[in-house]
């Protein structure tokens, strides 16, 4: 009897903080889920199409864009004319405007025109940059689209993580029971207890800082979409894992083919090489015509004249032989720059198909190997506790290792969707996958 009333308060004096550790961990949690009630599902697809429309980077791409193809026009157009007036006088005593034949109000306009072929290769070169900056805000495109999908599936792990933790509370609950039966019957040590206890509570630790990643996690997806950080984000919809519907090489020769990284690569080889044919036309002179009237006021017959005016690139051994080497060695820079693109889209195509083939095969792994072996080892095991033939810490430990299990599959699970996205964004695709049949975990 002693014994059953000791335990007792034994019992009681180490459950009341963790009472009041529990009670404090469902009020948060309670809090949290009140802040979200208001806020719908997430549908991946809706995110996507906001944040097309109104990411901060993509829009200032998009005015980038726009702004590389007004200077087209302004490129193919000639110089501006230009128009000179003034007055001759004849002496310094009075104004002689219609008593001297020397006195005369004088107005000139003048045009230059580049030798032609200047024009046209000045607007192919702002033409070429503007091809080049629209791809440039496509790759931006698929990159966003690429960071929404990681964000994502990153928030919907955390919110599978703690339904996972939610599950497994009780079995820890049924451990610590077991544990608390046998220290009142004396069969059982308080260590068993405490063990029992604390790791339960470790799982509400770990439920804690989950929740803190989702804050983080919503903050950034928001950032991405262009809301404000504090908008509320509701939970991500239940989705199955992708498959890949290409291989290695398929992939490789997609985008070669179709990156905008490479496009804006082209494109700027383009330009590079009319800047070379420009130079090359500068040892070629423009000319200039020039019109003039004069006013010369009561009997004198008025005079106007016209003219033509030529550069002569006389230092063309310091200016123009310079300026054509400069752009080609800038042409050379830009086929340097190209075939660097290249290798490292296909270096980033590899790391990832490779990463994505190794989620696959863990996935695999945790699915239908180590997962469903730890839930039977940890009910055997359980089992065993009740009836005295296994310890406590085996318990655990069996018990902690079908949570790390768990866990780690939902990690693969976003490693293996957010490599799929990468893949998309990098080869230039907008979709290049097809819903497997197994469903999600």
């Amino acid at each position: 009897m002693c014994t059953e009333v000791s335990a007792g308060r034994s019992n009681t004096a180490y459950d009341r903080p963790f009472i009041s550790l529990s009670f404090l961990f469902f009020f948060a949690s309670l809090f949290l889920f009140a802040a979200r009630v208001q806020a719908e599902d997430l549908n991946l697809q809706q995110l996507i199409a906001e944040a097309l429309n109104n990411s901060p980077e993509l829009l200032a791409s998009q005015s980038r864009t726009s702004a590389s193809e007004y200077r087209i026009p302004q490129a193919k157009t000639l110089p501006d004319p230009t128009f000179s007036f003034g007055y001759q006088n004849d002496g310094f005593k009075k104004y002689t405007y219609g008593q001297s034949d020397d006195a005369q109000w004088m107005f000139s306009a003048s045009q230059t025109f580049p030798f032609p072929g200047k024009l046209a290769l000045k607007g192919d070169i702002a033409a070429r940059e503007s091809e080049s900056t629209y791809a440039g805000s496509e790759a931006i495109r698929l990159k966003t689209i690429s960071r929404v999908k990681e964000l994502y599936f990153d928030l919907y792990t955390a919110y599978k993580n703690i339904d996972l933790i939610h599950e497994r509370t009780s079995l820890f609950n049924r451990v610590e029971d077991a544990a608390l039966s046998r220290y009142s019957t004396g069969k059982g040590s308080q260590q068993e207890v405490l063990m029992a206890q604390t790791e339960k509570y470790m799982l509400l630790e770990k439920e804690e800082m989950l929740r803190q990643k989702i804050q983080s996690l919503e903050a950034m997806l928001n950032s991405v979409i262009g809301r404000s950080v504090e908008a509320p984000l509701g939970r991500p919809v239940e989705t199955k894992p992708s498959s890949l519907a290409y291989q290695l090489s398929d992939l490789i020769k997609i985008a070669y083919e179709r990156s905008p990284e490479i496009e804006a690569k082209d494109k700027m080889i383009a330009a590079a090489e009319a800047k070379v044919s420009l130079a090359k036309k500068d040892y070629i002179p423009d000319f200039t015509i020039t019109g003039g009237y004069f006013a010369r006021g009561n009997d004198f017959q008025d005079m106007w004249s016209l003219g033509a005016a030529i550069n002569i690139p006389i230092f063309y051994r310091t200016k123009q032989r310079h300026a054509v080497n400069e752009a080609n060695a800038l042409l050379a820079e830009a086929r340097s720059e190209k075939e660097s693109t290249r290798l490292l889209i296909a270096s980033a195509i590899k790391d990832n198909f490779s990463m994505l083939k190794a989620t696959d095969k863990l996935m695999s792994l945790y699915r239908e190997g180590l997962i469903p072996k730890s839930r039977q080892d940890v009910e055997l095991s359980l089992s065993g506790y009740v009836t005295g033939t296994v310890d406590a810490l085996t318990v655990i430990t069996r018990l902690k290792s079908v949570i790390d299990f768990e866990i780690s599959y939902w990690g693969q699970f976003a490693e293996h969707e957010k490599a799929i996205a990468r893949l998309e964004a990098i080869a230039g695709l907008s979709g290049i996958t097809t819903d497997s049949q197994a469903g999600a975990k």
